[in-house]
């Protein structure tokens, strides 16, 4: 019985894309794959950030490519699918984890057109557009699992938040309806929602104020961790989800975090 319940995590012989790889719930999600027997390129806009990650796995026994990649950049979004064939031979896994805005900050009378367009390239395009390069790939294998990283922002209701949240609601809703697409492909698609997270971007904004304002709407009494993110991702990646396409798992302690408290 053991064997088996091994067998639904086993990522052996399958290849992972991880983009904003080099910290954070990226570098998390970059481990817990490579851990569960998955080849993963560590993508990053920066390559020392994603050189250093895909180091710490080839040390632990992993095994792992980096590459740079800015996502807002059409180019390098090819760029990186072709790396990862020419690397490891093809693409199983697509982890959407890049990501920009949010963070209280997006007065609506003080960003401009060009803000709005930026998140909207990095937060909603960017995803969608590798998708569609990973499809063939991913259909020819005969294993195909894509994997965003959304936020709870996206159903969370706040000030200074209408353009990051809005992003984030998008690439909810044009998950559930790429299940369609690509589920005759034999390609899953799912996302992950994750709460108040200890991250160096959470840092930048929490105080002990804050964080007691969180957790008096958290049942489970902490923020989350980055392995809590990772570990809803390698269900989603893995032979456990087989049967689980088009759905968002907000992985927030049971509650509501939100900037306001």
């Amino acid at each position: 019985m053991k064997q088996d319940i091994d067998s639904l995590f086993d990522l052996s012989g399958k290849t992972a894309i991880v983009t904003g790889g080099g910290d954070g719930i990226g570098k998390g999600v970059c481990t817990i794959l490579a851990a569960a027997g998955a080849s993963v390129v560590v993508s990053d806009i920066s390559i020392e950030k994603a050189t250093a990650t895909a180091n710490e796995i080839t040390a632990s026994g992993g095994q792992a490519a980096a590459t740079a990649c800015n996502v807002m950049l059409e180019e390098d979004l090819g760029k990186l699918v072709d790396f990862a064939a020419t690397t490891f031979g093809s693409v199983n896994i697509l982890v959407n984890n890049a990501g920009l805005g949010g963070g209280g900050r997006e007065n609506p009378f003080k960003i401009d057109r060009a803000y709005v367009e930026r998140i909207y390239a990095i937060n909603v395009f960017a995803p969608w557009q590798l998708c569609k390069l990973v499809a063939p790939y991913m259909q020819k294998s005969g294993y195909g699992s894509i994997v965003n990283i959304t936020s709870m922002s996206s159903i969370n209701k706040e000030a200074d938040m209408a353009i990051y949240a809005s992003s984030k609601a998008a690439l909810n809703h044009m998950a559930a309806n790429l299940a369609y697409d690509y589920g005759p492909m034999g390609i899953r698609i799912n996302n992950v929602g994750p709460g108040a997270t200890r991250t160096h971007a959470l840092a930048t904004v929490l105080t002990p104020e804050l964080e007691a304002a969180m957790l008096a709407h958290t049942p489970i009494k902490r923020l989350g961790e980055v392995a809590d993110i990772a570990r809803a991702v390698l269900f989603f990646a893995s032979p456990a989800s087989a049967w689980v396409s088009g759905q968002t798992l907000m992985v927030n302690g049971g509650g509501v975090q939100t900037l306001n408290g």
